[in-house]
């Protein structure tokens, strides 16, 4: 592993310059095929059959340049975006702070990407591989609900599945989005937009109270979203260690995990498991991604462990979910949903 020993320079720089420099390599690099089905592994959700159920969640790949790269890493599916419908240039920097000490990240962005239009011109051309859009509202935007309804158009020709995110806590007023009354709403003009297209997700906050849990779930099952992502960064700070600690914006990594893996057993006894849930939220292992599954997770996502463990982390997950399964019996990873 050549990661442990690039690590410290690739740390060394600005953690946003860093991440661009990495997104402009692999777009010079020739990609690997995407993971072929694993009869142990392949899991059928929302009516898409992913060869594994690790994936690449949102905020990596924000402008869809490289969805097929990481593919090539081992992920079983990629999630692109942010995507809005304008360009915007996110927040001011500083905006982007690794916390060691914590195998964390703190970030506040502000959904910054080049708009939907150039996205969707870069998606047409591609060939293989489980790609999901995840759209989102401009920041000045006076309509903020039509903004999700013009993405979701914009975007179902080239999506796999769509992810409406209402969660992000860098974007004021965004995660309002979750009350019942705006998200019946939402839902009801983003699902009329979607009319017969792709499978559509919803990604929800871990900072949600018990009351807000229920009613997301009641919704969610009403207006027949496909699938619920659990969950997003935390505006709460739990023990850090880093001299970044108070930085405003999400918190994503290890000290995360903890509450997103509340939440998701909230959702799974909340929706009854009548709907797919999809984990993320400080997984950072194959020990990690199973026990999100067995918590009810059909599919899990990550991104900050990459920073931390680089980018054979998805291939090493794949292998170690294997043998989990194997030692506990199971000849299917369908068999440890819930379990």
């Amino acid at each position: 592993m050549l990661f442990p020993l690039v690590r410290p320079l690739i740390h060394s720089i600005d953690a946003e310059r860093s991440h661009r420099l990495t997104v402009a390599t692999l777009k010079r690099l020739p990609a690997l095929p995407p993971p072929r089905p694993d009869p142990a592994l392949a899991i059928r959700v929302a009516g898409l059959t992913f060869p594994n159920p690790v994936g690449l969640a949102a905020g990596f790949d924000k402008d869809a340049e490289v969805p097929a790269a990481m593919l090539g890493f081992g992920f079983g599916f990629v999630e692109v975006g942010t995507l809005t419908p304008r360009p915007q240039p996110g927040n001011p920097r500083p905006r982007l702070f690794r916390l060691g000490e914590d195998q964390a990240v703190i970030n506040r962005m502000g959904f910054n990407n080049g708009g939907q239009p150039a996205a969707l011109a870069r998606l047409r051309g591609r060939r293989s591989g489980i790609v999901g859009v995840n759209i989102g509202a401009n920041k000045d935007s006076a309509d903020r609900v039509a903004d999700y309804a013009l993405g979701v158009t914009t975007m179902l020709a080239v999506a796999d599945y769509l992810t409406v995110n209402i969660s992000s806590p860098n974007t004021p007023g965004l995660r309002a989005l979750q009350d019942p009354a705006a998200l019946t709403a939402l839902l009801d003009v983003v699902m009329e937009a979607r009319g017969a297209g792709p499978p559509l997700f919803l990604k929800v906050a871990p900072d949600l109270e018990p009351a807000d849990i229920d009613a997301i779930a009641r919704l969610a099952i009403d207006r027949h979203v496909d699938a619920l992502i659990v969950s997003n960064t935390t505006i709460g700070r739990p023990g850090l260690a880093s001299r970044h600690a108070g930085e405003a914006g999400g918190l994503s990594g290890a000290p995360l995990r903890p509450l997103a893996l509340q939440r998701l057993a909230d959702f799974r006894a909340a929706t009854g498991g009548a709907l797919p849930l999809i984990a993320a939220g400080g997984i950072a292992s194959a020990e990690h991604a199973y026990a999100s599954i067995r918590t009810g997770a059909s599919l899990v996502q990550l991104y900050t462990a990459l920073v931390y463990e680089g980018p054979g982390l998805a291939k090493r997950i794949v292998a170690g979910l294997k043998d989990l399964i194997a030692r506990d019996g199971f000849t299917s990873i369908e068999q440890a949903v819930g379990a």
